[in-house]
């Protein structure tokens, strides 16, 4: 599990093709100060396994599942990447629950710059829409953000200047694919009404 607190950016330095899948290598600092084999990082907003690491090195394996559900699709060497440790017990939840399992892909529409802030809009494929609501949690590409507006298809975040400074929101540009997971409540709590309304008790 995660909070969507991006810890800091990595450099992707090797993708290696492998035909249904792709082994993934990242020049890392932060997240690699107490990572062992087999933990948990999230890149994007990914949940993946250090497969194996090597200084400041790490690799992990993704899986068609995945580079068909995420923009991991596509990730070439030199690109920035959002990374996060999976939390522990003893750290504050300054985010929301994030798991680290990508929805969808969404796509930046616009940016809409301010003095101090900038509001981003992003596109979603409709059914996504019902997970949503004004003030809300999202996660985008692993950042955990508050919904300003939610639309039927589309939504927007307002990002400040530490977000656009310290992840890849602050330059993803309109037309970028962007990795989205809803809060994981939301699903919960429409499964649980869903099941009264079809059996109430």
């Amino acid at each position: 599990m995660f909070t969507g607190i991006v810890e800091e950016l990595g450099t992707v330095e090797k993708v290696e093709d492998q035909g249904d899948a792709i082994r993934l290598t990242v020049r890392a600092a932060t997240v690699l100060e107490d990572a062992h084999l087999g933990d948990s990082i999230s890149v994007n907003g990914c949940c993946l396994t250090v497969a194996d690491r090597d200084g400041d090195l790490w690799t992990a394996d993704v899986m068609q599942e995945t580079l068909d559900k995420t923009s991991l699709y596509g990730v070439q060497p030199g690109d920035r990447v959002n990374l996060e440790r999976a939390v522990t017990a003893d750290k504050r939840l300054g985010g929301h629950i994030v798991q680290g399992h990508v929805d969808t892909v969404g796509t930046i529409k616009s940016r809409t710059p301010s003095e101090h802030w900038e509001v981003v809009e992003i596109a979603m494929p409709p059914e996504l829409g019902r997970y949503l609501v004004d003030k809300g949690s999202i996660t985008v590409d692993g950042v955990s953000l508050t919904v300003v507006e939610a639309g039927a298809d589309s939504f927007t975040v307002s990002l400040i200047p530490e977000t656009l400074a310290r992840t890849t929101l602050g330059f993803r540009q309109p037309g970028d694919r962007v990795n989205l997971e809803v809060d994981v409540i939301a699903k919960h709590v429409e499964k649980l009404v869903s099941a009264y309304v079809r059996n109430p008790a």
